[in-house]
């Protein structure tokens, strides 16, 4: 199989497809199962997601180097790469989401386990989709 390299704008529009499906589904989940107002989690949801953006295509760019696109990503290495993202992520997160909800940082570690246990399935998920469909439109293009 012939590797086709991502562009800078195909990044892009992977990173904000990503994001703008988990704001959806998890702005209004969060505000419901914390009992805080969506117009509060609706915000630490955008706040969290562009810098999410911002990690996603460095985390990528870097996981790309050392697993080509071309290459068959089975489920293990998907689920490390989760792993992987998901990890730093939450160095990131946790005191933005402790300062925007204005709680400890170990009620904010809670709140980043329940966005881990939501995003590293969703993650998973949207990545093996985006990889299936992008196969398929590159080799029709081709």
């Amino acid at each position: 199989m012939q590797s086709q390299k991502r562009t800078f704008s195909e990044r892009i529009v992977h990173a904000v497809g990503f994001e703008v499906i988990a704001i959806a589904i998890c702005a209004p989940l969060a505000a419901w199962i914390l009992n805080k107002p969506l117009f509060q989690m609706g915000a630490l949801a955008i706040m969290l997601s562009t810098v999410a953006m911002v990690w996603n295509m460095i985390y990528n760019a870097g996981f790309d180097k050392f697993f080509p696109v071309g290459q068959k990503r089975r489920l293990p290495l998907r689920i490390a790469h989760s792993l992987g993202f998901e990890g730093g992520f939450i160095l990131i997160g946790l005191p933005l989401a402790a300062w925007m909800l204005n709680i400890s940082l170990l009620q904010a570690f809670m709140v980043e386990i329940g966005f881990f246990l939501f995003f590293l399935p969703y993650s998973v998920i949207y990545n093996w989709a985006y990889d299936t469909l992008r196969a398929r439109w590159v080799s029709a293009a081709a």
